[in-house]
């Protein structure tokens, strides 16, 4: 156990050795232990018979009792050990799978440097190093499950070991002289001697060795990794927990639900020709890219006030009691991610214009394609948009995100024959899909809703009305 060494306690001549303002106090300080170094301690030890003049300056260290004579009974330890531990995550997450240690036992850490991954049901968290030192024992291991305050790593303070750099960029140059005696065994001699010209300004002798080698390891490597035709080999993977979190949702979401969907279709070649005419001004003015789901958001907030109820949610004991109406607006943007769909909020729509909207939508996909959603940036939302038609979907009933009430779904943009004043031209047209909860909103509600969103896009202009 480490504790603080009386002065007194030291042989007489490390005392004479040690600075007056370290001799001032009775107890050696514990922050100068790292100016210690390895080198110095074996100094120390080596040098303690000898007269004071030999002894090295000691400023002080972390002692701890041990069976070195030569330090009065006690022994010098340069650094001390620090524990990571699992960082907290949210409130309503307390446990994950550590998907990755990002450093190895042996590697040098910055202060605050990533270390590991902890995946959780929503985002993925990263653990960072209180202090910069080396790592010297991993305490868990990839895929365990963690919670938070467990510890994860032992850290052992200090700076970076100059000893281990250097070893470093010793250590390519061992496996050359080790290939040596591999040179007699070549099985192709014309290749080996067609590629010597090439190695003969490095070592002559091992120049027609190592060129066969790679080249017959290298595709057997990539055969093998080729299924054979006719294969019926199965893989099991596990799913990481955003999947499993995601099947749960969806699936209560069912069961809780009287989910109906109601279609209707959109003329965009409006909402096409304002984006147009305004999106370089737009670009060069705010560096945002204008696009569709701007305009949808808004033509929904529009909506809404009209039908509020699409913006409400039922809660309670046994299913919900209870309508809860709301004054704003948090419309969550369903995006796609590597891990699965995540719905990060846009939170008071009802205040922002369609660059505002627009802005605030690409933040939060970029933050998603990155993992670095925060649980604030999912948390709550009282509406939901998808755009499917990114991926090329022609229609689909998307799933309600409880506790919301409604969801709606966006499509693929698709020329057909429409008839327009009498004429069958061809236009732009897009189907929509509002997934309702029946319980809360009926058919009239739910088709009138979706109308005047198809009027707000197909007439752009009308939205300055609203």
């Amino acid at each position: 156990m480490a504790f603080r060494l009386p002065l007194h306690r030291l042989p007489e001549q490390n005392l004479r050795a040690m600075p007056r303002f370290a001799q001032s106090s009775r107890n050696i300080s514990l922050a100068t232990r790292r100016n210690l170094t390895s080198a110095a301690l074996r100094n120390c030890v080596r040098n303690t018979n000898r007269p004071a003049s030999g002894v090295p300056r000691v400023l002080g260290a972390n002692v701890s009792r041990s069976s070195f004579a030569p330090l009065g009974g006690y022994q010098i330890r340069t650094y001390a050990d620090t524990i990571v531990k699992v960082p907290q995550m949210a409130e309503s997450i307390t446990e994950g799978t550590l998907k990755q240690f990002s450093k190895q036992v042996g590697d040098y850490v910055e202060r605050d440097e990533e270390i590991a991954t902890i995946e959780t049901d929503k985002i993925d968290v990263s653990v960072n190093a209180p202090e910069a030192g080396t790592i010297k024992e991993l305490l868990v291991s990839e895929e365990d499950t963690v919670t938070v305050g467990q510890e994860l790593a032992k850290l052992e303070l200090g700076g970076a070991p100059e000893t281990k750099t250097e070893e470093a960029t010793e250590k390519p140059k061992e496996p050359a002289p080790t290939e040596k005696p591999k040179a007699p065994e070549p099985d192709q001699p014309k290749t080996a001697k067609a590629s010597s010209a090439s190695e003969k300004p490095a070592v002559s002798e091992s120049g027609p060795s190592k060129q066969p080698q790679p080249a017959v390891s290298k595709p057997e490597a990539r055969d093998d990794a080729k299924p054979s035709p006719g294969s019926r080999e199965e893989r099991r993977v596990k799913m990481n927990r955003m999947r499993l979190r995601i099947a749960e949702r969806l699936k209560q979401s069912q069961n809780t639900a009287a989910s109906l969907t109601t279609f209707n279709e959109v003329d965009m070649s409006s909402l096409m020709d304002f984006r147009k005419l305004y999106k370089d001004d737009v670009l060069k003015k705010t560096g945002v890219k204008l696009g569709f789901m701007s305009a949808f958001s808004r033509a929904c907030v529009l909506a809404m006030k009209d039908i509020p109820a699409v913006n409400a949610s039922i809660e309670g004991p046994n299913g919900g009691d209870t309508i809860v109406y709301r004054d704003y607006v948090d419309i969550s943007v369903a995006v796609a991610t590597e891990k699965g769909l995540v719905t990060p909020v846009v939170r008071n729509a009802e205040t922002m214009d369609l660059v505002g909207i627009e802005k605030a939508i690409a933040d939060l996909g970029k933050k998603a394609r990155d993992n670095k959603l925060t649980i604030e940036d999912m948390a709550g939302g009282s509406f939901t948009i998808s755009n499917g038609g990114v991926f090329g979907s022609l229609m689909g009933t998307p799933i309600i995100n409880l506790p919301q009430t409604a969801v709606l779904g966006l499509h693929a943009i698709k020329e057909k024959p429409v008839a327009v004043n009498g004429k069958i031209e061809i236009r732009p047209m897009m189907y929509l899909a509002l997934t309702y909860d029946h319980r809360l909103l009926d058919g009239r509600e739910a088709v009138t809703f979706l109308v005047k969103v198809k009027e707000y896009i197909e007439d752009p202009r009308r939205m300055l009305l609203g």
